[in-house]
């Protein structure tokens, strides 16, 4: 289905201008998408291999969840309804941490030319891989994959040829912000426990 999408201007503001992905695409309008990074308490990160049938980047492993924005829809709703569609997985805006927004532009080819801003989360998972529910026509496969194992392939230039191009301070912030989190969490679960011991 080709949805309507809101065209951005220069600011990163809707422009009041509503157009067809594929229109967005064809005449380079930046517009909205968003990315949602899954992670695990043991420092495992979810990744989605694209379907064979994408336009750009088939079969190759990306985000967790990413999609595209709808004209007049709220970022946070987007996330929530992309993660539904896409692995099968219900959350809230709640369980969402906002890392940064980013500015993309990929040039496929003379029509199909891409040009957005990734509003990017993490968000922890709480369930085991094999509840997940991949959306076929969206979705190749899921995968969970050690952060350690994530960031070696990243630096390999054979094995790194497996993933979407995203730039490397893309990748570096990603992964860095999942790492620190984790440590922030595990250090409230330390003091929590020493709380209830003096207590």
């Amino acid at each position: 289905m080709d949805e309507l999408v809101d065209v951005l201007d220069v600011n990163r503001n809707r422009t009041g201008k509503k157009v067809s992905k594929s229109d967005a695409h064809k005449n380079g309008w930046f517009q909205l998408t968003v990315h949602i990074w899954f992670y695990t308490k043991n420092k495992y990160v979810l990744l989605q291999q694209r379907a064979k049938n994408k336009d750009t980047h088939p079969l190759l492993w990306d985000v967790s969840v990413a999609g595209q924005i709808g004209a007049n829809e709220d970022i946070l709703d987007s996330a929530i309804r992309e993660t539904k569609e896409e692995i099968g997985l219900t959350i809230f805006k709640t369980d969402l941490k906002k890392i940064g927004c980013f500015k993309s532009v990929e040039i496929h080819t003379t029509n199909l030319i891409d040009c957005e801003y990734h509003h990017t989360y993490i968000c922890e998972l709480k369930i085991a891989l094999e509840y997940l529910q991949k959306q076929n026509s969206e979705v190749e496969a899921l995968q969970l994959m050690s952060l350690k194992q994530f960031k070696k392939e990243l630096q390999d230039i054979e094995l790194s040829k497996k993933y979407v191009p995203h730039s490397k301070k893309y990748y570096n912030l990603v992964l860095n912000t999942i790492e620190k989190h984790n440590i922030l969490r595990l250090l409230s679960q330390l003091s929590e426990s020493r709380i209830k011991k003096v207590a």
